[in-house]
C-alpha cells in the first residue's frame, strides 16, 4: 500500500437507520467510527459523504405535490448535516480528529465548505465529512461523492452499501444474477445496474475516477479493500 493514500466513502443515510428502517442507531454508528479508525490508523486520508434517506428524501417529500422539489431537496441537505454530526460525534469518540464542512453556511454546527481547507485537514490526518450535498437541489449525495472527491483529489471513491459489489441484476429477485467484479463506467450506467446515478458515473467517467461499490457491514472489508484485496467489490472505471 502507498505511504498516503486519499479516498471518498459514500454511506447511504439508510444504512444508518439499522434495521429501524428511520433514524439513527447507535451500533451502526459504533462500527463505522471502528471502520474508519482502521482506515487512520494505516495512513488513509478519509472523506466522507454520507445521504440522508433515514430522515428524508427531497423527491420523497415532493410526491404528493404540497412540498416544492427544491424546498424537498432543501429538507433532504438538513437530513445530511444531521447525519454528519452524529458520524463526527461517534468518530470524536474514539479518539479521531473531525471537520465537518457543509456546502450551505450554518456556521453554529459546521464549517462552511472551502476546498483548500478541506485538503489541508485531510493532510493533518483529520476526517472531513462533506454534508449538505452540493448545496443545490436535483443533484443526488452520490454526486456529491464525486464530485468532492476529484475536487480533494482523491484516488477513488468507495460506495458503501449492503451488498458485495455490483451484479447483472437483482440477485435478491433473480437466483441466476452474475457478480461483476469489474465494469466500465457506461455499464454502470444501465438500467438493471445503476451503481450511481448518471450525473454521478459521468463525472467520474470525466476525470477517470475508480468507483469501488462494496459490503460496509463486514468488518475490516475498507482496509482491506484499500490495502489491494479486490475480490471484495466491484470496480468502476476505465476497460
Amino acid at each position: 500500500m502507498e505511504d498516503k493514500k486519499r479516498v471518498l466513502v459514500k454511506f447511504s443515510g439508510e444504512a444508518l437507520a439499522g434495521d429501524n428502517g428511520f433514524g439513527i442507531e447507535n451500533s451502526i454508528l459504533k462500527f463505522i467510527a471502528l471502520e474508519i479508525k482502521g482506515l487512520i490508523e494505516n495512513h488513509i486520508e478519509l472523506g466522507i459523504v454520507i445521504g440522508g434517506g433515514n430522515i428524508i428524501r427531497g423527491v420523497s417529500a415532493a410526491k404528493g405535490g404540497l412540498i416544492k422539489r427544491t424546498s424537498g431537496d432543501h429538507m433532504g441537505m438538513l437530513a445530511t448535516v444531521i447525519n454528519a454530526i452524529a458520524i463526527q460525534e461517534a468518530l470524536e469518540s474514539y479518539g479521531l480528529e473531525v471537520r465537518v464542512q457543509s456546502a450551505i453556511k450554518m456556521e453554529a454546527f459546521c464549517e462552511t465548505y472551502i476546498m483548500r481547507r478541506a485538503q489541508r485537514h485531510l493532510e493533518k490526518g483529520r476526517v472531513v465529512i462533506f454534508a449538505a450535498g452540493t448545496g443545490n437541489p436535483y443533484f443526488t449525495t452520490d454526486t456529491t461523492a464525486i464530485l468532492r472527491a476529484v475536487e480533494i483529489g482523491a484516488q477513488m471513491v468507495i460506495k458503501a452499501t449492503k451488498v458485495n459489489g455490483v451484479y447483472d441484476k437483482d440477485p435478491k429477485k433473480f437466483s441466476d444474477a452474475v457478480f461483476l467484479n469489474s465494469l466500465s463506467y457506461d455499464e454502470a450506467m444501465r438500467d438493471n445496474i445503476k451503481v450511481m446515478d448518471d450525473t454521478a458515473i459521468a463525472l467520474a467517467k470525466d476525470n477517470q475516477l475508480p468507483i469501488v461499490v462494496c459490503n460496509m457491514f463486514k468488518e475490516g472489508n475498507l482496509l482491506k479493500i484499500l490495502q489491494g484485496d479486490t475480490s471484495l467489490c466491484s470496480i468502476v472505471k476505465n476497460q
